[in-house]
């Protein structure tokens, strides 16, 4: 089928969750995907963060090959090697001590949010005070699911689904006296993101994520750290959280675990795992064979190639590519992030709007997060090469664009 094809026949079928770009992607290799009629696209977002080693990578192919030769599915009734290989991998990774399987990362978020509740409940059966508020921070992003959109701050996301879960509010971001104030002996969890991907890529400071860990030792309530978007490697870390020298009770990883087959995890310490017991929480596809031995694969891969070092390089470079872009265009109004997670905030939205659709029209892939927020998810194989190239369009369009964009945006641009 044609692009028109396809167009006209999800117009008529999918419930319409998703406003596409019409373009039409029919393969992929490396750091670039090709539409239907043979134009390469180079990738500086990576299917949302997931696509870490690019597309068409030997080792993926390799594990889903051999791996879907002996079996896709198994129940969780019954073992089989990938689960405890991978735990023992993520562990490591993590400082955590024991992992939970799902298929995406609200389904982990979600599976921590349970877990908080049902620890709360554990320490309150053993005669300890904690209470079941859960503190979330503005501008947050944790998932579509009910309990995880009830941590989710932006109102479009929550209003069409009340009443949501209760029991959450939401603390002024990188605020710690607002925490200071709203946290309490009732609170079992406070949820972080290290960096905020859909909220604009923010990091959150050492003093915020500081005051968080101290507050919650003090009564025992849960620190969650939400890694789905900045963790694996992300922003060179393995956890973002590791840059702050900060270990959480909890912490939830998907996008780029399985290099583009679903998979979500859950990881935990080993006290707080005690809230949990066989039939309290379950999934009938998380962690299945073919999940688990990609990524397996995946973080085998990272570590081999030393792709850590390369996020770290090309993160760098790129970073200061963007710095110096913004030296040369008054609407960059900031430049952030970590690793291999960056974004350029512009002056306004329409601004921003213009400049990622003339980036797609030079076959360069990037979002718009946040209104004004340009943001880059490239592959971890991503090189020097094609970071200059997506500078220079953006130089390009940013110097050009008061012929393309309206007098209005314009205006509010220069002022």
């Amino acid at each position: 089928m044609k692009l028109d094809d396809i167009r006209a026949a999800e117009a008529h079928l999918l419930v319409r969750t998703y406003d596409r770009t019409p373009i039409c992607f029919v393969g992929g290799e490396g750091v670039h995907l090709f539409d239907e009629n043979g134009n390469a696209y180079l990738d500086l977002l990576s299917g949302i963060g997931v696509n870490a080693l690019g597309y068409g990578h030997p080792a993926v192919q390799v594990a889903i090959d051999e791996q879907s030769r002996k079996s896709m599915h198994i129940s969780n009734l019954f073992y089989h090697p990938g689960q405890a290989e991978l735990a023992l991998r993520l562990t490591v990774m993590t400082g955590l001590d024991r992992a939970f399987f799902c298929n995406s990362g609200t389904e982990a978020w979600e599976a921590a949010l349970k877990l908080a509740r049902a620890y709360a409940t554990l320490r309150r059966s053993e005669g300890h005070r904690l209470g079941t508020k859960i503190l979330a921070l503005e501008h947050g992003f944790h998932g579509r699911s009910m309990g995880a959109v009830s941590t989710t701050h932006k109102l479009k996301y929550r209003e069409p689904f009340e009443p949501l879960v209760p029991g959450v509010e939401f603390v002024r971001f990188d605020d710690v006296a607002d925490l200071e104030a709203k946290f309490s002996s009732e609170v079992c969890a406070v949820c972080v993101e290290a960096v905020q991907g859909e909220g604009g890529v923010h990091p959150v400071s050492k003093e915020f994520f500081a005051a968080a860990r101290r507050l919650t030792g003090e009564t025992g309530a849960l620190l969650l750290a939400d890694e789905i978007q900045c963790g694996l490697g992300r922003t060179g870390e393995w956890c973002a959280y590791q840059h702050y020298g900060i270990l959480p009770d909890v912490t939830t990883l998907a996008k780029p675990l399985g290099g583009g087959i679903p998979i979500g995890a859950m990881l935990c310490t080993e006290e707080a795992a005690r809230a949990f017991t066989p039939g309290m929480h379950g999934t009938t596809f998380g962690g299945g064979p073919l999940a688990c031995a990609v990524a397996i694969a995946v973080i085998d891969t990272m570590r081999r190639d030393n792709l850590l070092d390369n996020i770290r390089k090309m993160g760098k470079y790129f970073l200061a590519q963007l710095q110096s872009l913004a030296a040369s265009h008054a609407v960059i109004t900031d430049v952030r992030g970590r690793g291999l997670m960056l974004g350029i905030e512009l002056s306004n939205a329409e601004l921003a709007k213009h400049v990622a659709a003339q980036m797609m029209e030079r076959h360069i892939l990037i979002n718009r997060t946040s209104e004004t927020v340009l943001r880059f998810l490239p592959p971890y194989i991503i090189e020097r090469h094609h970071i200059d190239l997506a500078i220079q369009a953006l130089d390009d369009i940013l110097t050009n664009f008061p012929v393309a964009v309206s007098p209005a945006a314009a205006q509010g641009a220069r002022a």
